[in-house]
């Protein structure tokens, strides 16, 4: 990652037909209130980008229009992900995505695209194909300042920004950025925020990450679908429900979908909330019985579960998560001890009986093979 291919900057702009569209406005004796849209065009600042060895593909965008989410990002999960912007005209979605999952590469789906677009040259976009093949096109219409730069696997672009400084902040802040592709993704977004982003100001932003079986329960491909329609500061408050959206549905995730890569992502998620102090007790306990079931890093599934303890002494289900974490771990007579102070807190619950009867299978086996 992080070869650079194509550059592509212009910096010439047609405005005849914005301000007589203004001048509309000004008949009515009002201008538009959301976004400072005059025209239809989405002007905004974006990335599309595939990540091979996770399977993943992904979209981040921000812009001065409102819900610039519900326009420009298009991605499914073994097909590729696209970006239409400038005039954004949505047959670049919905039929570019169409193309990609018959199989036809990033650049032959926008030639057709383009050849059936009779005001392509007002437009930009972005695509990327199931194999992370990139194709990118922004017409000498396309309201300045706009620009773009593909490298492998990704593209970032934009239209009506303050410079190509927005560009290169946002190249540079993805190739260097680590973790899963949807941070990466932000980070992007954050840089040419940072640069100045959208000329005209800001207000909205999304981030979409797809990845087969990547959604709530594995029933979608939508791994991550977070908009920001209308805010002040729409990428900092696109931060902070991407944060809130990743302890609340990745870290199960990325456990269910397996892989040395996805455990390590859900333990950093893990680690990043509890030193934020932002877990409250049930967070902890969730975190803990994740890892502790599936038999992953069980000392850091003690640790959780014993912080989750801390915090709520009397909740037999954290004892029994304490337990669990304990058998994980191999010391059963601690798993014993503490199924034992469940049962107590809740006589009647028949999962800890079942619990005690698993360790107590344990604990004899255990001592059997020191017999041996």
């Amino acid at each position: 990652m992080g070869k650079r291919t194509t550059r592509c900057f212009n910096v010439s702009m047609k405005i005849h037909g914005i301000m007589a569209l203004t001048a509309a406005f000004l008949s009515l004796g009002r201008l538009p209130t959301y976004g400072g849209s005059v025209g239809n065009y989405a002007g905004t600042f974006s990335i599309v980008a595939y990540d091979a060895e996770a399977g993943e593909w992904g979209v981040a965008v921000a812009s001065r229009v409102l819900a610039a989410g519900y326009i420009v990002p298009w991605a499914k999960a073994g097909a590729g992900a696209v970006a239409t912007q400038s005039y954004a005209n949505l047959d670049y979605g919905v039929e570019g995505l169409e193309m990609l999952a018959e199989g036809l590469s990033a650049g032959e789906v926008l030639e057709r695209l383009r050849e059936n677009d009779a005001e392509a040259p007002r437009r930009q976009v972005a695509i990327v194909d199931a194999a992370g093949n990139v194709a990118v096109f922004t017409g000498e219409g396309a309201p300045a300042w706009s620009g773009h730069i593909a490298g492998d696997g990704y593209s970032v672009q934009g239209n009506i920004l303050v410079g190509e400084e927005v560009l290169t902040e946002m190249e540079r802040a993805y190739i260097s950025a680590e973790g899963p592709l949807a941070r990466r993704l932000l980070e992007a977004l954050k840089a040419g925020d940072a640069a100045g982003g959208d000329k005209r100001g800001k207000e909205s932003a999304a981030l979409l990450v797809v990845r087969e079986g990547g959604g709530y329960q594995g029933k979608t491909d939508r791994m991550v679908d977070v908009r920001v329609d209308d805010h002040a500061e729409p990428v900092a408050e696109l931060k902070r429900i991407y944060d809130l959206w990743e302890f609340k549905f990745l870290v199960e995730r990325y456990l269910a979908l397996g892989g040395d890569r996805e455990a390590a992502y859900a333990l950093a998620i893990m680690d990043r909330v509890a030193a934020a102090g932002a877990a409250d007790a049930a967070t902890l306990n969730d975190f803990a019985w994740a890892l502790a079931t599936r038999k992953l890093y069980p000392a850091r599934a003690l640790e959780l579960a014993l912080m989750a303890h801390a915090l709520t002494p009397d909740d037999a289900n954290v004892m029994d998560t304490v337990a669990e974490a304990y058998y994980a771990a191999g010391e059963y007579g601690k798993a014993l001890e503490w199924e034992k102070k469940a049962l107590g807190a809740d006589a009647t619950n028949e999962f800890f009986d079942e619990q005690l009867k698993k360790f107590e299978a344990a604990a004899k086996a255990g001592r059997g093979d020191q017999d041996r």
